[in-house]
């Protein structure tokens, strides 16, 4: 017959008396390494709400996750690179504007061929789009949403956003004062319309992406976050077409227009991101 093994004595058999130093379990609460460090000697993390964090790259313990909304953008050189590249460009621009070089002559050549294309209802519409009747109360709304939810910062800085236009587009049409398509009028560079499109759309933008839904909306649908950068450059995109496709601009004068916009934008794009970044950390 087999010997039926012996049971191992508990805590609660053993009795009065000193306990006994096991080093089997001293080692696994030094770490299989010995460093010290508490942990499991299976290697497993412990049942603990800090034992099962994980660590960022920089190893510090990590945190909670932030409140659900827009993920935090970072602002990185290639934001910059671009921002200089269309710098760059505006400038060129305006230069060959200036002193009617070869790009100015090109750009009368093109413009003619391209005045009358499509049908004229749709492109006075989309010519329309840059108008101030359009385009202003949509940036309204969003910096009254802004103001409706405490963001007096952001609010203001959309608001000088918006009056930054005219004060930059109004002298360099007077110091250009180029010639219309279809006209003998003159300043028509760069495009106000295009402008004020640019800034008012990709301002709302802006302000939404920093602001996200309110808590009323948070088992509503939402326009994902991608949504409306894009929303804003196709209505720009679609006011510079219908300008020029109507006569109504030259194709430079769009395009320095185009370039203009993310320009202007910039500051209010960086007061965005620092409120989003304050929102989910």
């Amino acid at each position: 017959m087999r010997e039926t093994p012996r049971p191992r004595e508990t805590a609660a058999d053993s009795g009065p008396g000193l306990p006994q130093h096991r080093p089997e379990r001293a080692f696994a609460h030094a770490g299989a390494d010995g460093s010290g460090t508490p942990h499991r000697s299976d290697g497993r993390p412990p049942h603990t709400p800090r034992g099962a964090r994980r660590t960022d790259p920089a190893g510090h313990p990590g945190t909670t996750p932030p409140v659900p909304g827009w993920p935090a953008p970072r602002v990185s050189g290639y934001v910059w690179g671009v921002l200089g590249l269309l710098a760059v460009l505006f400038a060129l621009i305006t230069w060959q504007v200036v002193v009617e070089g070869p790009l100015f002559r090109l750009d009368e050549r093109v413009g003619r061929e391209l005045f009358g294309q499509g049908p004229a209802p749709l492109t006075q519409v989309l010519s329309d789009l840059g108008g101030m009747p359009v385009a202003l109360p949509v940036l309204s709304c969003a910096i009254a949403y802004a103001l409706g939810r405490r963001a007096l910062r952001l609010a203001v800085y959309a608001a000088l956003t918006m009056a930054a236009v005219p004060a930059l587009v109004i002298p360099l049409k007077v110091a250009t004062a180029r010639q219309g398509p279809l006209t003998e009028a003159v300043n028509y560079y760069p495009s106000g319309h295009t402008a004020t499109a640019a800034v008012a759309y990709g301002a709302s933008a802006l302000v939404l992406l920093a602001l996200g839904r309110p808590a009323w909306l948070r088992e509503a649908s939402w326009p994902r976050a991608w949504m409306m950068p894009v929303a804003a450059i196709l209505l720009t995109t679609a006011t510079g077409i219908g300008l020029v496709l109507h006569g109504y601009h030259w194709p430079l004068d769009v395009l320095a227009s185009w370039c203009l916009g993310p320009l202007v934008l910039a500051p209010l794009g960086w007061v965005s991101c620092r409120s989003i970044r304050r929102s989910s950390g």
